[in-house]
């Protein structure tokens, strides 16, 4: 063994900083960018949110220019002004830096009057969810501390539905916590054990009626009872649900022993209950969620124009009057240099996430103009490749750039990533969009006769002969369900 210099030359890729921070900013959402651009000037003071007046700067321009004519002919020693010039020219210029910047144009904005408010409908009050209608109705209640306590731990435990979920979690390493029971709750608020079901019940009557059920049997139940529905009714909830749900009414007749004629009357009045008690009281309601768009794309004549939109983000200036009085203490100097260098690269990393943006939904645009035209049935089979080799960028870019962000467009309001489809082969004609095999499956759903459903293979023989696609029957069950469309023994109806 014996110790050795070797010479070695060899390539190795390195991220600097400011390209981590570039492509930490491409995949960031709208929302992300906002708060992103605020933490940024909090805590880099020459960073300004506020563009320089045009005219202050035109004089500014006039008298550094002035300034440089007199540098041009010097009445001093030339020794001592060559050994200054030697000096300046080893450190950052960051005097001539502000200079460039104060004669830039500044950039466009398409920040405009009324046209650009937000919609009315983001303005409006946020709907009451389920958690505060419960405790607002706890409050009102004659309930001991105790039984306020058990009370906010079953309300702490609803699912999305309304229902009572007592099933343990999973742990961030991969095991479960141990499954609760309502004696478990009860134990935990120190109430008594005989008060438990009684406390229970009076929640389970809160409104909406029937929450705070462990099942939808449970649910039905309290609302069968509440609304004083039949005996038989009752007994066909709480006996013979199995049945209820896969529309087997002639089970039922056969093991009640009463005419089929009034097992259908009772189907058509259990329909009426509410099997999901928390319907109208979700915690983020559909109709208040408001997307702002990253990009716009308006048809004009035949040609399909993207537009990006700037509205909400904060356009980021160099604060140059801070700049120059800083600049001037030499101690501040090397800060205010680091802080520049930063302002730099994150405007110039903004633009760039801006242009990346545009490049990509104009290309998608190219590819898929036949469905912003047609709808979604000429939407074609797309991969991240096949925009990256078009835009000349790798596919990991590709797929920062597409994911949440927004285009809107005259066929509506579209993420990024929807355009990306699998391909499903037909029979002897070009392939077709995954996406596109969805809907078409939606549609035959939505025009199948009620009361004699289709089932999966139907739908296959039906695409096959009308669509030229063939799709095995499992992959027809599965976009079913990711459409959230039940299986044909529970679409079936006959009322």
């Amino acid at each position: 063994m014996e110790i050795k210099q070797q010479l070695r030359m060899s390539q190795q890729l390195v991220m600097t900083p400011q390209l981590q921070q570039a492509i930490r900013l491409l995949q960031l959402s709208r929302l992300e960018l906002i708060d992103e651009v605020r933490k940024e000037l909090d805590n880099n003071p020459v960073l300004s949110e506020d563009e320089p007046d045009a005219r202050a700067r035109d004089k500014e321009a006039n008298a550094r220019a002035a300034t440089a004519e007199e540098r041009d002919f010097p009445k001093g020693d030339h020794a001592e002004d060559s050994r200054e010039s030697e000096k300046a020219a080893r450190e950052v210029d960051w005097e001539k830096f502000l200079e460039n910047r104060s004669m830039q144009q500044p950039m466009p904005s398409n920040r405009g009057g009324f046209d650009d408010l937000p919609p009315i409908e983001q303005n409006l009050t946020k709907p009451r969810g389920l958690h505060d209608h419960l405790l607002w109705q706890l409050q009102l209640s004659d309930f001991t501390d105790v039984e306020r306590r058990f009370a906010e731990l079953v309300i702490g435990n609803l699912d999305d539905n309304g229902y009572l979920d007592l099933k343990g979690v999973e742990r961030d390493d991969g095991t479960r916590t141990p499954d609760l029971t309502i004696e478990d709750l009860g134990h935990e608020a120190g109430l008594h054990p005989e008060d438990i079901p009684l406390v229970l019940e009076m929640i389970q009557n809160f409104d909406p009626l029937g929450v705070a059920a462990r099942d939808l049997q449970e649910s039905l139940l309290i609302q069968a009872r509440t609304y004083g529905y039949e005996d038989s009714e009752l007994e066909i909830i709480e006996n013979h649900m199995h049945h209820l749900e896969k529309h087997n009414y002639q089970a039922i007749a056969r093991e009640m022993k009463i005419p089929i004629e009034e097992v259908y009357e009772a189907a058509k009045e259990i329909q009426k209950l509410e099997s999901r008690p928390a319907r109208n009281f979700t915690e983020t309601d559909d109709r208040s969620i408001g997307i702002t768009p990253d990009v716009y794309v308006i048809k004009d004549g035949d040609e399909f124009i993207v537009m990006d939109n700037d509205r909400g983000v904060q356009r980021l200036y160099i604060n140059e009057d801070l700049t120059k009085k800083l600049m001037k203490d030499p101690n501040a100097k090397e800060f205010i240099g680091e802080k520049l260098r930063n302002a730099q690269w994150l405007i110039r990393a903004i633009e760039q996430r801006r242009k990346t943006i545009i490049k990509v939904s104009e290309c998608i645009v190219e590819k898929q103009r036949d469905f912003f035209e047609k709808g979604v049935a000429y939407l074609k089979p797309m991969i991240l490749r096949d925009i990256a080799e078009a835009v000349g960028m790798h596919e990991s870019t590709i797929s920062r750039v597409t994911t949440n962000k927004y285009m809107h467009s005259p066929a509506g309001l579209f993420e990024l990533k929807y355009f990306f489809n699998s391909s499903i082969r037909r029979v002897g004609e070009e392939d077709i969009a995954s996406e596109s095999v969805k809907q078409a499956i939606k549609k035959i759903i939505e025009d199948e006769d009620k009361q004699s459903p289709l089932s999966d293979q139907a739908i296959v023989e039906i695409l096959e002969k009308t669509e030229g696609i063939k799709i095995a029957r499992r992959t027809v069950a599965k976009y079913r369900e990711m459409l959230g469309i039940l299986a044909s023994s529970k679409r079936k109806r006959l009322f």
